[in-house]
């Protein structure tokens, strides 16, 4: 992983200004929308680009721009989290959260990412808190490639709601046991644990053996561009080399549905559709 985040960094100096986020975010939706992709929660962090000079203003403008054209332009949603770099410390969380409170109605969630291992979740239980303090959806990055008490940690210090990766889990048969009980979402990202060597091939994912546990797991695209994989291709290449079927196929599309941060009708309307669809096969 921080193999790949330093070549991620290099690459994000080529964007300096508003409309450079905002064009962006455009030619990712735009890219989703050809997936069929109804609804996208980006995630991105301000730190970055503020070690590049930039203001977090700049940043959280211009895609949440993209983000509000998004269903004129391409027929979709789209909302903001807002991610602290775990890499860096509490106090520049916390900095890094008082520079988008004015922008914060912009924003539907806090979370946490960069690089995982050696960078624990308690290391940030006072910012979490705060954040949920002042209204946000909390999500983190654990158990990617760090152990399953980076999964605890997550759940029982910064009081996450979904746990952004989470595959470590099956390590831990008490903690998959909670997971299913409290169905506590994971965004699984097949092709990015793949590429990070998380797993050596795609036949050897866990993914499917999580759904038949009970497990609400979904399937996502991280960093498409440079993982080679946007959503159907997660889908469709992790499908075949796991065996999938369609009662799979169903609880992924419903468990990303009741996983979101959309307004309980807009779901109801969405998982209306997904019903809909898979009657049709069913006749």
């Amino acid at each position: 992983l921080q193999e790949f985040l330093d070549i991620y960094h290099a690459g994000t100096t080529v964007l300096k200004t508003e409309q450079d986020f905002y064009d962006m975010a455009c030619a990712y939706l735009a890219r989703a929308q050809t997936d069929n992709v109804l609804h996208a929660e980006l995630f991105f962090d301000t730190q970055t680009h503020t070690g590049h000079g930039l203001s977090a203003e700049t940043v959280i403008n211009g895609l949440h721009r993209a983000c509000a054209d998004a269903p004129a332009k391409f027929g979709m949603t789209a909302s903001l989290i807002l991610c602290f770099l775990r890499h860096l410390s509490e106090e520049e969380a916390f900095e890094c959260l008082e520079q988008a409170l004015p922008l914060r109605d912009k924003l539907v969630g806090i979370g946490l990412a960069s690089s995982e291992v050696g960078h624990p979740p308690e290391t940030f239980a006072k910012v979490f808190p705060r954040a949920k303090q002042l209204g946000f959806r909390l999500v983190a990055h654990a158990g990617e490639e760090a152990p399953p008490a980076y999964i605890w940690s997550a759940l029982d210090v910064l009081k996450v709601e979904r746990i952004d990766h989470g595959v470590q889990a099956t390590h831990d048969s008490a903690l998959m046991q909670r997971l299913v009980q409290q169905q506590v979402p994971l965004t699984v990202c097949p092709f990015s644990n793949v590429k990070l060597r998380v797993f050596p091939t795609l036949a050897q994912h866990t993914l499917k053996s999580m759904l038949d546990a009970g497990i609400v797991a979904t399937i996502n695209s991280d960093d498409p561009a440079y993982f080679g994989g946007y959503i159907n291709e997660n889908f469709t290449q992790t499908f075949a080399a796991l065996g999938m079927n369609a009662s799979h196929a169903y609880r992924l599309a419903r468990n990303s549905f009741d996983a979101s941060f959309i307004d309980a009708p807009l779901r109801a309307q969405y998982v209306q559709r997904l019903d809909d669809v898979f009657d049709s096969f069913a006749r």
